[in-house]
């Protein structure tokens, strides 16, 4: 055969190279292969699908529930905690915050032990000497008695912890904001000492209460403090958070802190064993700790002088409060003259 600018060539050759070009055009068209089978995606294929997330998936919950406003928190790494410290979060337990009950007269601790106990008498307007917890983290019955040694059966939990809270935002806030957030109520709960001192600065993915029937209302707590302060999750957080949600879809977001939490008791009263009254003040008016049981309850870390770093753990450790006039008031509880008391 005899093309049109007398070149000779073969029809078949040309029918069939017309051929495999309209199989290949048909392909690239239909994203499917010759034989019908979907087109191999090689290296160099290009896609506008969005990369998956690892996070899991949210499920939608009904307006005013945890699950609901979970869904409207921002979910991100965990920022270092470097320059970490509990003085960055103002003097343990002030009065002198902007958070509700901020500014009454009375120590935060006290305000909490108020609200969270049964049958709580107080003495000075403020300070409660005696009362009855349910513990929400165990769910087992204290007899709590102001004490030296027994004070520290009853301690007042961050729920969101203020280490936690650092890593996903709070670093970036002042000092009053930070203030206001670790003696907010809502973020408050009087529970049991040794549990919570087993808690640490843990959140969701790594620590849930013991008492299972109420981890429901402890994430639900969670979520609400977060929003509140604009504080992020983890994408570890955010998955314990919604397993633990989906088990109880229409749990209520708390909006204050003003109730104290319900909670069914499991255990008959436990007693708690009293000492001695108030510890006595230095000529200054700092409180003189007669041993560090006593002084972990206003201090949960320790207290020491300014640049101190405790060296038991061979690692610097800046969870304790900074106080110059209270760690100088109770150097005798300086057992390695590391510049803290009772670190821990």
């Amino acid at each position: 055969m005899i093309g049109r600018h007398g070149v000779a060539v073969r029809g078949p050759v040309v029918g069939s190279a017309l051929a495999v070009v309209a199989l290949m055009a048909a392909a690239c068209t239909s994203g499917t292969s010759a034989a019908g089978s979907p087109a191999p995606s090689g290296p160099a294929a290009v896609t506008s699908t969005p990369p998956t997330h690892s996070s899991p998936a949210r499920p939608a919950g009904s307006r005013g529930t945890a699950l609901a406003l979970l869904g409207t928190l921002a979910v991100k790494g965990r920022a270092p905690k470097t320059g970490f410290s509990r003085a960055q979060f103002g003097p343990s337990w002030t009065d002198d915050n902007d958070a509700p009950d901020g500014h009454n007269g009375c120590r935060t601790r006290d305000d909490v032990l108020a609200r969270d106990l049964a049958r709580a008498s107080t003495s000075n307007g403020c300070t409660v000497d005696s009362g009855e917890l349910v513990d929400p983290y165990t769910g087992t019955r204290i007899a709590f008695r102001y004490g030296v040694v027994s004070s520290a059966a009853v301690q007042i939990d961050h729920v969101v912890a203020l280490g936690d809270a650092w890593q996903t935002g709070a670093q970036q806030w002042s000092v009053q904001k930070r203030t206001a957030f670790a003696n907010d109520p809502l973020n408050l709960l009087a529970v049991d000492g040794s549990t919570n001192a087993g808690k640490g600065d843990s959140d969701a993915a790594s620590w849930l209460p013991p008492n299972k029937s109420y981890r429901c209302a402890y994430v639900a707590r969670q979520v609400a403090v977060k929003a509140r302060y604009g504080l992020w999750l983890t994408a570890a957080e955010l998955g314990a958070i919604t397993r633990v949600l989906s088990r109880c879809p229409g749990e209520a977001a708390p909006t204050e802190g003003a109730a104290s939490p319900s909670v069914t008791p499991r255990s008959a009263l436990t007693p708690v064993r009293s000492a001695s009254p108030t510890p006595p003040p230095s000529p200054s008016g700092v409180v003189v700790y007669p041993n560090c049981a006593a002084l972990v309850v206003d201090y949960p870390h320790g207290v020491g002088r300014p640049g101190a770093h405790d060296h038991t753990s061979g690692t610097p450790d800046t969870r304790f409060t900074v106080d110059r006039a209270g760690y100088d008031a109770n150097t005798g509880r300086d057992g390695d003259n590391d510049g803290i008391a009772c670190e821990r």
